[in-house]
């Protein structure tokens, strides 16, 4: 039985970094799209959120199996729950990417000049979910405290970008103002990404000790 159980669990693994996957993907189509204006490439990011979200069915489904089928004990009950609660964070770094997609359909082009600082912080999230991810995979907790700590760098990238469009249109006066806002949406999208990852990696921190730094009463023995 405790066999099958831990097949059950590898397969979970096996989806979980299936769906980081997907996310880490979408978020450089989404930022490429961006890059290059491509509205077909922008499209395809809207078409794979379909494929994110199917993901979390899935795992979902698989999760409320183990539960109900397996009477997991403390520790794998942890893990499980926290599954459930990472898949929907994920869900929303699919959809979060969409909206960068859907920014790129309906703005005009951005100069590469406006958009050097984006493609670094969507780069940086995307680490950081690739490392949440893994960090859960390998119950690696040094590692699920180094993207909790990430956050801060994506914040500060968020605020130097704002504050470069800001400077922006008070050089231009207005002009291309509707640009510049879709660029501020932009970042605050990948802002948005780097505090779902930074709550993935608290799920995974709670995974592994049993208590979660927000929440001290979901302790579990």
């Amino acid at each position: 039985m405790r066999n099958r159980f831990d097949k059950q669990l590898q397969l979970l693994d096996e989806q979980l970094t299936h769906m980081g996957e997907l996310c880490e993907v979408a978020i450089a189509n989404a930022t490429k799209a961006l890059q290059e204006g491509d509205e077909e490439q922008a499209k395809a990011v809207m078409e794979a959120d379909e494929e994110i979200d199917q993901m979390e069915k899935d795992i979902e489904r698989l999760c409320l199996k183990l539960l109900l089928q397996q009477q997991p004990v403390a520790r794998d009950l942890r893990r499980i729950s926290a599954a459930l609660k990472m898949i929907t964070d994920m869900e929303r770094i699919g959809d979060q990417t969409s909206d960068i997609a859907e920014i790129v359909i309906s703005t005009e082009k951005a100069d590469k000049s406006d958009i050097a600082e984006i493609g670094k912080m969507a780069s940086a999230v995307s680490k950081m979910v690739r490392d949440s991810v893994t960090a859960y995979v390998s119950k690696d907790l040094e590692l699920a405290k180094d993207v909790i700590l990430s956050d801060d760098a994506v914040d500060t990238y968020f605020e130097d970008v704002k504050e470069r469009m800001i400077d922006y249109i008070k050089v231009e006066k207005g002009y291309h103002g509707k640009r510049i806002f879709d660029l501020i949406m932009v970042t605050k999208y990948l802002e948005r990404i780097g505090d779902h990852a930074t709550n993935i990696a608290e799920w995974v921190e709670f995974s592994i000790t049993g208590v979660h730094r927000n929440n001290t009463e979901l302790e579990v023995q």
